[in-house]
């Protein structure tokens, strides 16, 4: 099996017959789904970084056992303004999906369930593969709010792998290809990421917490009883 990124194409390239994956990459504002898809596409960080209006688009041949696909990526704004009108548009034909949070912001990582919600709703196809990714792992440890172990479990419990990353550190390129790549072998084969059942309609999330007491009490969040798709803090 080789899987690698597609040299540009030659005129001998363009001959390759190649298949189509539209990836999809949601999740709240600021989470650096932008800086993901940049940084996977160009290989580069971006200089600037500016709130998607709409839908960023940007494409990427990968190879895999020699042959050549193309991926789009779809990045969407996370802001509902910017979105309320693409949405239809964006889920439209999609064959795979990436889900990021930031692991320094708790909000990015409980509003999950409400993503995974909107994506059940629009997405014709429950057995499309899926991708958890916790962004931004360059911080020091106690910037880190989002844990390993809960992000794991949340991982599971929805029927996806995990991986964490930064977009923004240069020695993570390869680790950020390998989530597309992952993503672009499994299409090709069309086989399933992960062999338990799905538990979307149970989008929970549990959090441990501790209070002044030394008391840890655990949260629980579960999408269908929270409209606005957060836990409870």
């Amino acid at each position: 099996m080789t899987d690698s990124i597609a040299q540009p194409e030659s005129s001998n390239d363009q001959e390759k017959p190649k298949r189509i994956f539209k990836i999809i990459v949601i999740g709240n504002s600021n989470v650096g789904k932008t800086c993901l898809t940049y940084r996977f596409c160009t290989g580069k960080f971006p200089e600037k970084s500016e709130a998607t209006i709409g839908v960023d688009f940007r494409e990427k041949a990968v190879e895999i056992d020699d042959e050549i696909f193309k991926l789009q990526i779809w990045d969407t704004a996370g802001q509902e303004r910017f979105r309320r009108s693409m949405i239809n548009h964006y889920y439209r034909n999609v064959h795979a999906i990436i889900y990021v949070y930031d692991v320094t912001n708790l909000a990015t990582f409980e509003s999950l369930p409400l993503w995974i919600n909107e994506c059940d709703k629009h997405v014709i196809d429950p057995e499309i593969p899926r991708v958890l990714v916790g962004n931004k792992c360059d911080v020091d440890d106690e910037y880190i709010v989002v844990q390993t172990s809960t992000a794991q479990r949340f991982a599971d419990t929805n029927n996806m792998p995990l991986f964490e990353t930064s977009a923004k550190a240069d020695n993570q390129q390869d680790h950020v290809n390998s989530i597309f790549l992952l993503l672009a072998h499994k299409l090709k084969y069309s086989k399933p990421l992960m062999t338990q059942p799905k538990l979307y309609s149970q989008s929970l999330i549990s959090i441990d917490r501790t209070n002044n007491n030394g008391q840890t009490n655990t949260i629980n969040s579960n999408s269908t009883e929270n409209a606005a798709g957060y836990c409870m803090c």
